[in-house]
C-alpha cells in the first residue's frame, strides 16, 4: 500500500517532536504533506521555530512547514512552560534552524491541499489546540467532506484531566475549536490521556532511545528527561507519558491500539468543567457516535516501534 497522505498539525513541545521524528522517519507509511504548527504548549513564534528545528534533526529540510492561529478562537491562550520548559523544547541544545518558514498561512494551507488532492485521501493528525482545524472547517466547509480522517491526541474520560479537575490541555487551550471538529461529521480517531497514560517512558525505555548512539537518539533521551519530572512528581508514576506520538504510531500499526466508538461532546459553558470531553463510553444516551474514542495501547509494542524507527534518523 502506499503511504497515507498527512498533514500534522503541532504546538512542539516535547513529545509532539518525538510524534514528528517518528512521522519523519516512516516515509512507506506517512507522507507528510506539510507541518503546520499552532500556538499551545508554548506561543506560536515558539512552536514554528520547534518544528523547523526537528526536521532540520530529522534531516529532511525539504518538509514545508507553516505557522498557523496565534490564538484561540475565543479565550485568552493558555500554555505549558511549566510543562516544557520556556522554550517548549528544554532538554536538547538544538542549533537554531536554517530552514525558513513558507509564506503562507497555515489554515490557507490545510484548505488548499484537501481542494488539490483526491477526496479522502488526506488526513489531519492534530497534535496540539484543534485551532487551526476549526478555522480551516468554519471557512472553507466543503473540505469536510474531504478528509479521509482526523487523528488527534486529547481528552479523557477515565483519566479526566491534566490541565484543570476535568480536561486534557489540548481540548482545554481551545474549546470551541474543538466543538467544532467533533461537530464536523468527519471521522475522528481520540488518542485519550486514558491511552497516552499508558505509553510511559520508564528508565529502560530512555536509555534505549539513548543506546542508539545518534543525535536523534540522545535528542529525544534528554528532552524525556526533562520533561518527566514534571509527571513522575504528578502522577507518582515510573515515567512520563509519551502522549502524542500515540497519534503518528496509530497510522503505522493501528493494532497497538483499542478502543470504542463512542459520542465525545466538549463543553464550551461552563468555567468548572471547560474543555471537559464528554464521552458517552458506556452508551447510555441516544446521541450518536462521531469518535473512535480509544482506550488502550500495547505499551511495549509501541516503543519498540517508536525505537525502532527513529534508530533510522
Amino acid at each position: 500500500m502506499s503511504p497515507r497522505k498527512v498533514i500534522i498539525d503541532t504546538d512542539p513541545g516535547q513529545d509532539d517532536a518525538v510524534a514528528l521524528l517518528l512521522a519523519l522517519a516512516s516515509p512507506e507509511d506517512i507522507d507528510v504533506l506539510g507541518i503546520t504548527c499552532v500556538a499551545g504548549n508554548v506561543p506560536l513564534a515558539l512552536t514554528s521555530k520547534n518544528a523547523l528545528m526537528i526536521c532540520e534533526l530529522a534531516g529532511k529540510v525539504d518538509v514545508p512547514v507553516y505557522a498557523g492561529c496565534d490564538r484561540p478562537l475565543g479565550r485568552e491562550l493558555v500554555t505549558a512552560e511549566h510543562v516544557h520548559g520556556e522554550t517548549g523544547l528544554n532538554g536538547p541544545v538544538l542549533p537554531d534552524p536554517e530552514m525558513a518558514l513558507q509564506s503562507d498561512h497555515a489554515v490557507d494551507f490545510i484548505i488548499e491541499t484537501l481542494r488539490r488532492e483526491k477526496p479522502g485521501t488526506v488526513t489531519l493528525c492534530a497534535l496540539g489546540p484543534l485551532t487551526n482545524l476549526a478555522k480551516a472547517l468554519k471557512k472553507a466547509p466543503d473540505i469536510a467532506d474531504r478528509v479521509q480522517e482526523i487523528v488527534l491526541m486529547g481528552g479523557a474520560y477515565f483519566e479526566v484531566g491534566n490541565i484543570t479537575p476535568t480536561a486534557e490541555f489540548n481540548i482545554y487551550v481551545d474549546p470551541q475549536a474543538a466543538d467544532i471538529v467533533f461537530k464536523s461529521d468527519i471521522h475522528i480517531v481520540v488518542m485519550s490521556l486514558d491511552v497516552t497514560h499508558k505509553a510511559l517512558v520508564t528508565s529502560a525505555r530512555n536509555d534505549a532511545f539513548r543506546s542508539l548512539g545518534t543525535r536523534v537518539g540522545t535528542a529525544v533521551a534528554e528532552m524525556t528527561d526533562f520533561f518527566e519530572r514534571f509527571d513522575k512528581e504528578k502522577y507518582a508514576s515510573e515515567g512520563a507519558p509519551l502522549h502524542d506520538p500515540c497519534v503518528t504510531a496509530y497510522l503505522i500499526d493501528p493494532e497497538l491500539f483499542s478502543g470504542r466508538h463512542v459520542n465525545v461532546e466538549i463543553e464550551t459553558q461552563s468555567e468548572l468543567t471547560m474543555g471537559m470531553t464528554v464521552v458517552d463510553w458506556w452508551d447510555v444516551t441516544d446521541r450518536p457516535s462521531n469518535a473512535l474514542f480509544m482506550g488502550d495501547i500495547d505499551a511495549d509494542g509501541f516503543f519498540a516501534l517508536l525505537t525502532d524507527r527513529l534508530a533510522r534518523l
